[in-house]
């Protein structure tokens, strides 16, 4: 027994004195008796645990000494699985890479792709001190869901692996002769942890199974063919890993006619608490259930009982807890519950049926004028149609009571969307997705035919509709901004992002050709609040504002650059012609004048873009924690607190949280000022295309008069969506603003 005790404790030391070295903590804190464990994981266990107990404001170097501590028992564990010797950290590159692809796990597109000289060339630029980058809580988030490993989860793949593998996977389809320095500059800006790419991206790159994008939204028609064919659409999609946004406007509601026979339409609410089945019945690869949203227009007649979905009182035949919901709201909505005046509901069928057009089909072409408000107009001037009548502020107040309750629902301003829309010459927008980033065109797939061919096989035919597809990637903007690289990576995360478009196989075919049309991509942020904290620059002053507005101009003219360049290597996306990059109107509607601006702006016209729709700022909490930032544009919900999910309870701090960064993150998530993430968030909205996942963080007993404001400021102020309404208990500080 006390040679055991004896080779495990000279196991131990080196290792010990790895955890801690160059680190700003007292080594003799981790100094513990393990001579009652009987392994070296369970030691290493031990050591760990005791690591993240030290953990707090004061102590946040000690989550690198739990991630170091960590890395030595995924590298034993990838040395004894793999057959190599432990202190060289990383084994053979190309055997494993052979290993996982007979054993089904690694696509064999990676071998077929690059020989084994270009793999070993490779591997020569796997850098094992970039594992030193990882806290606990990014390095566990990691290894226990995305690196590669065998049948039975053993321990094959290491992080700098996983970060080759992606390059590697996104880069292979690229021209031989820049293929591997395209590879090596894509593992650059991953391993670095200056950008990430969407989870799906992460789990599935270079693997057999899975696909890459991120959400997708569909567009259901008002028929019972587009009901059911949306729903087998959805449940192929959940199955693979794809969180999908539903839009239900067209449907009819309640009490509408079918076939000419009157009140024989149940409406929406069954078709959506079909979908919240689904949700909960065909879930991602038994890792969790499937997640859609559902999106209705204000003025639809079944909005009342749409907006009760979600609660947990009432009849629960009327309810579906696994769907979240998101309203489509245009301006005139918000005029009526400023001004207090009342609003009508109508039946989408009976307005077709009436009227002779879909309400839905208009926006506002100006703030204050257009064509949806003149025919909504004549919608409530018209006696043949039913219509109800009420207040608008007692919807925003059902609205509101949802939002504090559920969080839900979202909320989707239409005119702004469409208005910024640089496609408008091939559609509109009626909604956004499951986490309200993406705006893109949207129309529903229509059903033909059914026939029988020659061999007596039964073929439909389908005219497909725009089925929107995210392909999402991140800025990691606490670390790129200050080392000042942000031309040369984004260079090369345009180029990541429209490779995923070629090599992603989706199980929608009209999703695929949606996705080749418009060559959509959603280049997004994460680490705001950490890049504050870094900047001196505390949250609820203009400084931040004008700080905002400044970086996501110069990200926005980078990604365009970026994507005009790829054009003209690669060719502009299909639709370009006759889209506001083709006319220049994009520029002059964003008030780009200035000398750079417009010679890009000549340049895109010229020579065209490669991505129809380019930015989108998604909420990216997870893949925040991996890179040790702070999520998407949020405040940090404390500056110390534990990460708790379904496996874990993990101790964390804000990033490089210290005696200069505690004041800019004293004011967290529930005590900073919303109207302040309001202002930042209306000039950041200016130079991105598509949309932005905001969050309110607001106490659960704020008064109903604050929340509106919020919502009126978020709306004049030119947000086109936002997102949760998050509340929190009475045990949080109350919040100045909250009682103003």
């Amino acid at each position: 027994m006390l040679t055991t005790e004896v080779t495990l404790k000279e196991k131990l030391d080196p290792i010990i004195r790895f955890a801690v070295e160059n680190l700003p903590v007292n080594p003799a804190d981790l100094t513990m008796d393990v001579s009652g464990e009987t392994s070296f994981d369970k030691a290493i266990d031990t050591l760990i645990k005791r690591a993240l107990e030290i953990i707090d404001e004061a102590n946040s170097n000690w989550s690198f000494v739990a991630s170091r501590l960590y890395l030595q028992k995924l590298y034993h564990q990838a040395a004894k699985n793999r057959n190599y010797d432990v202190a060289l950290k990383y084994g053979s590159f190309y055997q494993l890479l052979k290993d996982l692809t007979q054993e089904g796990i690694y696509t064999t597109k990676l071998l077929d792709t690059y020989s084994k000289e270009d793999i070993d060339f490779l591997a020569n630029h796997i850098n094992p001190e970039h594992d030193l980058q990882f806290t606990y809580l990014g390095l566990y988030t990691l290894a226990n869901r995305y690196l590669a490993t065998d049948h039975d989860k053993n321990t094959y793949e290491l992080p700098q692996e996983r970060w080759m593998v992606i390059a590697m996977h996104l880069m292979k389809d690229e021209d031989k002769a820049s293929r591997l320095d395209l590879v090596l500059e894509a593992y650059w800006a991953l391993s670095n942890l200056y950008m990430t790419v969407a989870t799906p991206t992460l789990a599935n790159a270079g693997k057999t199974h899975g696909q890459l994008s991120s959400c997708f939204i569909d567009t259901v028609d008002d028929s019972l063919q587009s009901i059911y064919d949306s729903n087998t659409d959805i449940a192929k999609l959940s199955k693979n890993g794809g969180g999908i946004g539903v839009y239900m406007g067209k449907i009819r509601s309640r009490g509408s006619s079918i076939k000419g026979f009157k009140g024989m339409s149940s409406g929406v609410v069954p078709w959506i608490k079909q979908l919240n089945n689904t949700a909960v019945s065909v879930d991602q690869l038994g890792t969790r259930k499937g997640a859609i949203a559902v999106y209705l227009d204000v003025w639809h007649m079944d909005i009342e009982a749409f907006l009760d979905l979600k609660l947990n009182n009432g009849d629960d035949r009327m309810r579906a807890h696994d769907i979240f919901t998101g309203v489509s709201i245009p301006d005139y909505f918000m005029e009526q519950v400023a001004s207090r005046g009342d609003w009508y509901l109508f039946d989408p069928h009976e307005v077709r049926e009436v009227m002779g057009y879909s309400l839905e089909d208009f926006y506002d072409e100006e703030k204050g004028d257009g064509s949806w408000r003149k025919r909504y107009e004549e919608c409530i001037q018209c006696e043949k149609l039913t219509k109800k009548k009420l207040p608008a502020i007692l919807i925003m107040k059902r609205i509101m009571i949802s939002q504090l309750e559920s969080g839900t629902p979202f909320m989707f301003y239409r005119d702004e969307v469409n208005r910024q829309n640089s496609n408008a010459h091939l559609g509109m927008i009626y909604c956004s997705n499951l986490c309200t980033e993406i705006t893109q065109n949207q129309s529903p797939t229509e059903f033909l035919e059914e026939f029988t061919d020659e061999n007596g096989y039964i073929t439909k035919t389908y005219k497909p509709g725009d089925y929107v597809v995210c392909n999402l990637s991140s800025i990691n903007l606490g670390k790129a901004v200050p080392d000042n690289v942000l031309e040369r990576l984004i260079k090369i995360q345009v180029r990541m992002l429209d490779n995923v478009i070629d090599i992603n196989t989706l199980p929608i075919l009209q999703a695929q050709l949606t996705n080749q049309k418009y060559r959509a991509i959603g280049l997004g942020t994460f680490g705001w609040h950490h890049l504050l904290a870094k900047k001196q620059i505390h949250w609820e002053t203009e400084e931040a504002v004008e700080y905002a507005d400044d970086l996501y101009e110069k990200i926005a003219f980078l990604t365009i650059k970026s994507s005009m360049e790829l054009s003209v290597e690669k060719g502009s996306y299909p639709a370009f012609t006759g889209s506001k990059w083709s006319t220049g109107a994009y520029f002059d509607e964003k008030g780009y004048v200035g000398e750079k601006w417009q010679e890009l702006k000549a340049a895109v016209m010229e020579k065209g873009i490669r991505n129809g729709y380019l930015m989108a700022v998604a909420p990216n909490s997870t893949t925040a924690m991996i890179a040790g930032s702070t999520a998407s544009i949020d405040p940090v919900f404390k500056p110390f607190y534990h990460e708790e999910k379904k496996d874990f309870k993990i101790p964390n701090t804000a990033p490089d949280l210290d005696h200069r960064t505690y004041d800019i993150y004293r004011r967290s998530a529930y005590i900073v000022d919303q109207r302040w993430s309001v202002k930042q968030n209306a000039v950041r909205q200016k130079h991105i295309d598509q949309s932005i996942s905001f969050n309110f963080y607001v106490p659960h007993t704020i008064r109903a008069s604050v929340l509106l404001d919020l919502h009126l400021q978020a709306w004049r102020e030119g947000l086109k969506t936002t997102y949760y309404v998050r509340s929190t208990s009475t045990d949080v500080e109350e919040c100045e603003w909250c009682s103003s």
